[in-house]
């Protein structure tokens, strides 16, 4: 996969890398220098300027980064932080690439939240079976000792791999020794959270912004995007382009120049997935109109979420895409929230009775009350946001589901997925 800019004042997270494989730390320092001392940027005032510069975080929420820290700095007992690069969304490659080749912007990062909150101790978490990210972390560790560059204690936890590993709840438990299950909130992790303690989890590209607007300003910050959404985003995007990889763009940018900047489109497509497999499904017909900001989005009843553009070939079939990922976030369930568990796998089931042309002549209007009644009932938001990606599907494609209920299997139903289903979890239940 390519990471790449597309714009001239870009790129910022990406410009250390000039060629595959991790950027050394000389390298890192040549291009961004080192964090500004203690002295000239204290904890307060970091927050204050990750307050002024509107950051919201990267792992789907967009909840803003200053709002957690101050949570933690308002709780009891010492803080930990957890940099979360547990890229659990199956199509997102952003998160693994800055573990990967950016290591040390990561790393600046956590070690500014760090400061913020009053912590010692960073908790770098990642994905157990990503070797190349632990790799990349220990020799960057290893690098910043020798240099004696960090103030605060870094350590590494391999996460289990399942969808809701990065759920922050869910890492935190994890962190604990406990199983990768979401938990009831309150409390919440920046009140308890590992080992008890106040916890700033943020998402590591977050934290990697975090590390260049301690060393521009807020002002810096926002000279790209929009007044509401300043900044730019990492982006994965795949599907019928012809160079899918990682994008960095100015947050409100076009579809149109993102698409030309992987290559261009292939053909006609028949619909566009934003946002992951949390996401939403719109048709082609609005991709001419979309700007990449929650704003533009919004009025379509979607989001950008872990930055994830999919481009659906007009030689896929919708029906089957979406049941394959129905299944799989239904095996993918916590198992602890029954609305959850028996209403995800009654979707996932009834989705695959319509694909196969078997399913009872109410189904598509069972799925249409079912997904408007199933999200907010589980203690994390999978069934929110399986309900949403089956909901806009069927919005959609209505005439592709309609007449899979009436006949069955298309011709395009047989064509290889395009949309990743990681193999079974080996998590326990």
């Amino acid at each position: 996969m390519s990471a790449a800019s597309i714009d001239v004042a870009l790129p910022r997270l990406l410009s250390g890398i000039s060629q595959p494989g991790m950027v050394q730390l000389d390298r890192h320092l040549d291009v961004h220098g080192p964090l500004p001392a203690p002295a000239r940027l204290d904890g307060a005032t970091l927050v204050e300027l990750a307050e002024r510069s509107q950051l919201r975080g990267r792992g789907g929420a967009r909840f803003p980064a200053a709002t957690k820290m101050r949570a933690v700095r308002a709780s009891r007992g010492h803080a930990i932080v957890v940099a979360n690069g547990c890229e659990s969304e199956p199509m997102s490659r952003k998160d693994a690439l800055l573990l990967e080749e950016l290591p040390h912007l990561v790393l600046d990062g956590a070690a500014l939240a760090a400061r913020a909150v009053g912590a010692e101790r960073v908790i770098v978490a990642y994905e157990g079976p990503n070797h190349d990210s632990r790799l990349s972390l220990e020799h960057a560790l290893k690098q910043r000792r020798s240099a004696g560059i960090d103030s605060v204690a870094f350590e590494l936890f391999a996460a289990a791999e399942t969808f809701l590993t990065g759920q922050e709840t869910s890492l935190v438990s994890q962190i604990n020794g406990g199983l990768p299950r979401p938990s009831f909130i309150p409390p919440r992790p920046t009140q308890r959270g590992v080992r008890r303690r106040p916890t700033l989890v943020q998402n590591v590209e977050t934290l990697a912004h975090l590390a260049l607007i301690a060393r521009h300003g807020a002002d810096w910050y926002s000279g790209l995007g929009t007044e509401t959404e300043p900044g730019s985003t990492l982006v994965t995007v795949l599907g019928a382009v012809n160079a899918p990889g990682v994008y960095e763009i100015e947050c409100g940018t076009a579809l149109e120049p993102l698409f030309a900047a992987a290559g261009g489109v292939r053909g006609a497509i028949a619909g566009l997935l934003i946002g992951g497999y949390f996401g939403s499904w719109l048709p082609a017909a609005v991709a001419s109109e979309l700007e990449l900001s929650d704003a533009s989005l919004a009025r379509h009843n979607a989001a950008l979420g872990c930055g994830v553009v999919v481009v659906l070939p007009s030689g896929a079939c919708p029906v089957a895409e979406t049941v394959r990922v129905a299944i799989y976030l239904a095996t993918e369930t916590a198992n602890q929230c029954g609305p959850c568990v028996h209403g995800s796998a009654a979707i996932a089931r009834t989705l695959h009775g319509i694909a196969e042309g078997t399913a009872a002549a109410s189904a598509l209007a069972d799925l249409g009350r079912w997904t408007s009644i199933l999200p907010g009932r589980g203690a994390c938001h999978l069934p929110d946001g399986l309900a949403h990606f089956v909901s806009t599907a069927l919005r959609t494609f209505p005439a592709a589901f309609d007449d899979h209920a009436r006949h069955g299997p298309c011709e395009a139903c047989s064509a290889p997925a395009l949309l990743h289903i990681p193999p079974p979890s080996k998590k326990l239940r």
